[in-house]
């Protein structure tokens, strides 16, 4: 995918809000979806939420059946009221929740050697069972590529090491994260932009 825009990035975290709002607000997807421009496009996407810097939700699809603005609109209520490891969030927590979303790349089969740590995520697969880490899993519990290799197994429903099997399929990926940047009081859409 090809990088994107500041108003681009803005837009995405915008409508990535506005669905958060209406998830915990109303319990419902916000609708229209966009579907002008960036919106358009198709691209695998996550939406992360962290309150008070720890993990709060995160939900995505690898391989999108729709355009993105849907896909952003899912996701974001997927990580606010579905992801299983969290109660569902509620409105009074929308201040102090900041929002990152990442646009994932296409899928490409590799071996563990070839994975670049900060710069890859990964998707393992094993029969029916698949589990996927983003590229800044690694780098936020400094892992390494071992360790990263492991906890995406461990993801997957697979064991430890389970990589190492010729029978498990490893990919990578890389993603253009666009996040809120937090501020004391106000977590309004403030741009921390990456590529990786």
């Amino acid at each position: 995918m090809q990088s994107l825009s500041e108003d681009e990035r803005r837009e995405i975290l915008r409508v990535a809000r506005e669905s958060l709002v209406e998830a915990t607000t109303h319990g419902r997807l916000m609708q229209p979806f966009p579907q002008d421009g960036i919106f358009r496009r198709r691209a695998g996407v996550f939406v992360t939420l962290h309150r008070k810097g720890k993990l709060r939700g995160c939900i995505g699809v690898i391989q999108p059946r729709e355009g993105l603005g849907e896909s952003v609109v899912r996701a974001a209520l997927g990580a606010a009221l579905e992801d299983p490891r969290f109660c569902k969030m509620l409105p009074e927590e929308l201040e102090e929740v900041q929002i990152e979303v990442s646009l994932l790349s296409e899928m490409e089969r590799t071996i563990p050697e070839a994975i670049q740590m900060g710069r890859d995520g990964l998707l393992i697969e094993s029969g029916l069972q698949r589990g996927l880490l983003l590229p800044q899993v690694a780098v936020e519990h400094r892992l390494t590529r071992e360790q990263f290799l492991d906890e995406t197994c461990h993801k997957a429903g697979l064991q430890r090491g389970a990589w190492k099997d010729p029978a498990t399929k490893i990919y990578r990926f890389s993603c253009e994260i666009i996040a809120e940047k937090y501020q004391e009081k106000s977590p309004r859409i403030r741009l921390d932009s990456r590529a990786e």
